[in-house]
């Protein structure tokens, strides 16, 4: 699977997807042109780095519509829509619902090159941020549930001796298990542990 991140350009006009798509490879960005929605979810794209360059009005699906679909498909990747003049109404509401942002046409060329720059940078940060989380939740998994309980009551700061007496063990089975904790997360300080459960509990 190519892991290159990619515009991936949707739009029904070839061409807009062939000046669109020229316009960009000419400036060094790796892109991938679709004649539809459809066409798109039927492809690997959704599954791999990149930003979405959207056409707002397409015959079958729309833009909005492919939006929606890919909010169900917990897929984040960002959206910049292509609007015409009168489709920035559209546009308002799709960025409501989370889309990156909408470029009217015509476009000058760098604002839409800045954006996409910035769309790709924010799809690599979250995913980077996915991989982590998915590292720390495979951690976490590793944990006994004694261990996890006991984790949980170093992470509200509790004293030791504190959580021995709230479990009913040893204050240094409660120390054992802390070392275990620390040593199955890898997590090298109270605050480093704590950092981690927040990247987990915000997902």
């Amino acid at each position: 699977m190519n892991s290159m991140p990619t515009v991936f350009l949707i739009d029904d006009d070839p061409a807009i997807r062939d000046a669109v798509g020229l316009l960009l490879r000419a400036n060094g960005l790796a892109v991938e042109t679709f004649a539809s929605a459809v066409d798109f979810l039927e492809s690997d794209a959704v599954q791999r780095p990149g930003c979405l360059l959207l056409d707002v009005r397409m015959p079958g699906m729309s833009g909005l519509d492919l939006q929606k679909r890919l909010q169900e498909m917990d897929c984040r990747m960002p959206i910049i829509f292509i609007t015409g003049h009168g489709d920035v109404p559209m546009a308002i509401r799709a960025m409501k619902a989370g889309a990156f942002d909408f470029v009217e046409k015509p476009f000058q060329a760098q604002a839409l090159l800045d954006r996409l720059h910035e769309a790709l940078a924010l799809d690599a940060q979250e995913r980077r941020r996915q991989a982590r989380r998915n590292d720390v939740a495979a951690r976490l998994a590793l944990l006994s549930p004694r261990e996890q309980e006991v984790m949980e009551r170093v992470a509200a700061g509790q004293y030791n001796k504190v959580i021995a007496a709230d479990l009913g063990i040893s204050i240094s089975t409660v120390e054992i298990h802390r070392k275990r904790v620390m040593e199955k997360l890898q997590a090298t300080s109270l605050s480093d542990l704590i950092q981690m459960l927040a990247l987990v509990g915000g997902e």
